[in-house]
């Protein structure tokens, strides 16, 4: 475990100061309750790495952090007493706009999968008598497309059942193909709005236009094509044993999907017409869902012998939209909101403002957001991306544009550096490890450095050295 303490406690060096911070006359950095805090945190995060060992949900110990870190300021503040309350408020209302905004994603792709449209997909890949080599570029292309309305661990875990079925006599199909729709989903999410919670915390901020996120298209996808190049030479062209295994889809499920696009258009809208926050374009969104699985439950038949109509006239389970809502990621959602609130804590005591200093000002912006995105190898996006954001510092559009691309694929480095990878290693299991992925690290790195050097590049004219 001591190997990750100085991991742990550099990535608090990428956590920056909120603007009540600045208001603040008072720091608490040196104070021993500013120490408290630090320290707070850090106990909160070792528990959160040890998540596999412990098997202590992640958002357990940063919900108590929080709590903990917020009493300890709120003991120890020497100043105007009402700046720690709006400080909580201000933070509630940051989390509060992503919890619906996740909440209404996490739900349609419940109510898409149960309707079997994912299934069908997997269906259709394995029947097609693709070769090897030919299924791992298709899975890989899948996770690349799928990630950007998808969140990146659903998309790895759809396209892993596919490896699974597929590969079951070839071990080295599953291994690489797992490395490749790790890397592919991670890349993917990295250039649109929707893929990531880092691009989406940056655009729900208005720190960077919708269309202007698919500036990083290429960049991501030249950090895909790299190591999925040099993997593929190790990829038999055998292929693999068809099935005739069928998967037919359930009553409205291309109108749940033609919702949830309707949704994001929705989302889209609010925020860049009518300069509304897009979680309420997103809810009302969910409002269309609910309303059409209003109509599926009273136009339902139940029909346990017409196997013939299946899919067609009736289910036999009824659609239950609120079901979705219960079976969202509330671990994930509830770590979110520790993590804001710790981070938040850090801010205000002024520890993210000196950390400010040294990333931002005396490294400079570029070199920083890239050794931020190597870090997310190891530290999850997620807080390094809720601290940037906090700190807010002054940045271009192309800087941005970088912190986003490195924070989203820089967890492909390692296989616990993003949700995808740790999920894969549970799905996989045995043929996707931790070493397993090391030893293509050097070509995941590459695409990692090309990814960078291809933004600079087509991006030239982004980096105007102006700032928001």
């Amino acid at each position: 475990m001591s190997k990750y303490l100085p991991l742990l406690l550099g990535s608090l060096l990428t956590f920056s100061t909120p603007s009540f911070a600045a208001e603040s006359t008072t720091s608490l950095s040196h104070h021993p309750a500013g120490i408290t805090v630090l320290l707070l945190f850090i106990a909160a995060y070792v528990c959160v790495i040890l998540e596999e060992v412990t098997h202590i949900k992640k958002s357990l110990p940063v919900m108590l952090a929080a709590g903990l870190i917020w009493i300890v300021i709120a003991v120890s503040w020497t100043g105007e007493a009402h700046l720690v309350e709006e400080a909580v408020k201000h933070y509630l209302l940051e989390y509060a706009e992503l919890l619906l905004f996740l909440l209404v994603a996490m739900t349609y792709v419940n109510a898409i999968t149960e309707r079997g449209i994912f299934d069908a997909l997997r269906v259709w890949l394995i029947g097609k008598g693709f070769n090897y080599r030919a299924l791992f570029w298709l899975t890989g292309f899948c996770a690349f497309f799928l990630s950007p309305v998808l969140d990146n661990l659903t998309t790895a875990l759809v396209l892993c059942a596919v490896l699974l079925a597929v590969g079951k006599d070839n071990p080295q199909f599953i291994s690489l193909g797992a490395i490749n729709i790790v890397v592919a989903a991670n890349a993917g999410g990295a250039f649109s709005p929707f893929g990531d919670i880092t691009t989406l915390m940056v655009w729900q901020k208005g720190l960077v236009e919708f269309w202007t996120f698919f500036a990083l298209f290429l960049p991501s996808l030249v950090n895909f094509i790299v190591p999925a190049f040099c993997m593929s030479f190790a990829i038999s062209t055998e292929i693999p044993p068809t099935t005739k295994e069928q998967s037919p889809l359930k009553r409205g499920a291309w109108i749940v999907l033609g919702l949830f696009i309707c949704t994001i258009v929705l989302a889209v809208s609010f925020h860049s017409f009518l300069h509304l926050p897009p979680f309420l374009g997103m809810v009302t969104g969910l409002a269309l869902l609910k309303f059409y699985g209003y109509y599926l439950t009273k136009t339902h038949h139940k029909q346990t012998n017409d196997k013939a109509h299946y899919g067609q006239i009736g289910d036999i389970t009824a659609f239950d939209s609120f079901k979705f809502v219960a079976q969202a990621e509330w671990d994930t959602l509830l770590f979110f909101f520790g993590v804001i609130m710790c981070v938040g804590g850090l801010g205000f005591v002024g520890y993210l403002e000196l950390a400010s200093n040294l990333l931002y000002t005396d490294l400079g912006a570029s070199t920083a957001n890239i050794l931020i995105g190597m870090l997310s190898a190891v530290v999850d996006n997620i807080p390094i991306m809720v601290a940037v954001l906090q700190m807010n510092p002054s940045m271009d559009t192309g800087q941005w544009l970088l912190i986003t691309l490195t924070a989203g694929v820089g967890g492909s480095l390692l296989s616990v550096g993003s949700a995808a990878g740790v999920a894969m290693m549970g799905q996989a299991k045995g043929y996707y490890t931790f070493f397993s992925h090391l030893r293509w690290t050097w070509a995941i790195a590459l695409g990692y450095a090309l990814s960078i050097a291809c933004h600079f590049w087509l991006n030239a004219v982004l980096f105007t050295g102006v700032s928001h």
